[in-house]
C-alpha cells in the first residue's frame, strides 16, 4: 500500500492517479492549507476519490495528535511518497517560519512515526532543486539563497542522519520546476497563461532573463514509478538524492512565447529586477540518474505548453476563479 503524502498538491495528484490507474492501494493525506485555493485541491481530490482504491485523510504532519489517523493502516503502508510541505520560493521570504514547520518539522515528524516500521520498504521525499543555489556562481553549490531551499536541503541532512540510526531507505527528489495541467496557480505558466488570456500585464522578473529546466508531470511521475520499482528492494540503510528534471533549458521569454502560440494573444509584459532569494537559472544535470534509473524526458517545452493551454481552456470557468 502506497502514502502519498500532499496529495491534493499538484505532484501528489498526478501520482496517485498513476498508481491508482496501475491499480494499486493508495493512502492519500494533506492538510488542504490556503497557500493557493483550497476548492482547487478539493476538485483534484474529487476526481480521485472515484477510485474505490484511495482513501483520504485531511491530516497535519506538523501535528502528532494527526497521526492517530493512520493507526489502523500502519501495518500495511510500505511505500511513503512524501510531498507534502511549503512550497514558494518567494513566499518564503515574507512568513519564513511556516517552511520550518511544514518541512523539516513536519518530516521528522513523518520518520518518527515510521521509523519502527518492519513493512515499510521505501520512503521518497520531495526535495527541491532550490537547494544547489545559484548554478551561475559555481562556488555556490548547494548554497540556498531562499529559507524555502534552506528547510529543504536541512530535510537531506535529516536523512541522512534517520538512515544511519533506523536503517530506513531515505530518497530525496530534486525536482526541477514541474509544470502541466491542474499545475499550482502560483506558478509562471498557470500566471502569465491566466493574464494573457485575460489581456492584463504579466510580471517579468530579471527583465526576462531566467532560465529554467522545465519539467512536464508526467515525466516527472514516469521517472517517479522507476524510481520505486528500482530502489524498493535495495537493502536498507540508504540515504541518496537524485535529481529528476529535464536537463534542456528553457529561457522564460520563450515559455512566454509559446503561451503566446498556443493562447493566441500576444502577452503585455511588465519587466521587472530579480527579486531576493530568487535564483537566475537552473539546470539539470542528471547523467548519474539516466544511467541508474533509465530516467526520460518526452516531452518538449513546445507540446507541454499546448497540453497546458488547451486543459486550461477546457476547465475555463474553474481557472478563472
Amino acid at each position: 500500500m502506497y502514502l502519498i503524502t500532499g496529495v491534493a498538491g499538484f505532484i501528489g495528484f498526478h501520482l496517485a492517479r498513476r498508481l491508482l490507474n496501475d491499480n494499486k492501494k493508495v493512502i492519500g493525506i494533506d492538510n488542504l492549507n490556503s497557500y493557493y485555493s483550497v476548492k482547487f485541491k478539493k476538485e483534484r481530490l474529487k476526481l480521485l476519490k472515484k477510485n474505490k482504491n484511495f482513501k483520504f485523510f485531511k491530516i497535519d504532519l506538523s501535528k502528532k495528535i494527526h497521526f492517530k489517523k493512520l493507526k489502523k493502516y500502519y501495518l500495511n503502508i510500505d511505500v511513503i511518497i512524501h510531498l507534502a510541505g511549503q512550497a514558494g520560493v518567494r513566499y518564503s521570504i515574507k512568513n519564513p517560519t511556516t517552511y520550518i514547520l511544514n518541512n523539516p518539522y513536519a518530516y521528522l515528524n513523518l520518520l518518527e512515526c515510521f521509523k519502527k516500521s518492519e513493512k515499510l520498504k521505501l520512503v521518497l521525499y520531495a526535495s527541491s532543486s532550490s537547494v544547489f543555489g545559484d548554478i551561475l556562481k559555481k562556488k555556490n553549490k548547494n548554497k540556498p539563497i531562499s529559507v524555502y531551499a534552506a528547510s529543504k536541503l536541512s530535510m537531506e541532512q535529516i536523512s541522512y542522519v534517520y538512515s544511519n540510526m533506523y536503517k530506513m531507505k531515505l530518497v530525496g527528489m530534486r525536482f526541477f520546476t514541474v509544470y502541466g495541467p491542474w499545475g499550482r496557480p502560483d506558478m509562471s505558466l498557470y500566471k502569465f497563461t491566466k493574464k494573457i488570456m485575460s489581456n492584463k500585464k504579466i510580471d517579468v522578473f530579471n527583465f526576462g532573463d531566467h532560465y529554467r529546466s522545465f519539467t512536464h508531470v508526467d515525466d516527472i511521475v514516469n521517472n517517479l514509478i522507476k524510481l520505486i520499482n528500482k530502489i524498493k528492494n535495495h537493502k536498507s540503510g540508504l540515504s541518496r538524492v537524485v535529481s529528476i528534471g529535464n536537463p534542456k533549458t528553457v529561457k522564460l521569454l520563450k515559455l512566454i512565447h509559446y503561451i503566446e502560440k498556443y493562447v493566441g494573444k500576444k502577452a503585455k509584459k511588465n519587466f521587472l529586477p530579480l527579486q531576493k532569494g530568487d535564483v537566475r537559472g537552473t539546470k539539470a544535470f542528471i547523467k548519474k540518474e539516466i544511467k541508474d534509473f533509465n530516467f526520460k524526458f518526452n516531452i518538449e517545452i513546445e507540446d507541454g505548453v499546448r497540453k497546458f493551454v488547451k486543459w486550461f481552456v477546457d476547465n475555463k470557468k474553474q481557472n478563472e476563479k
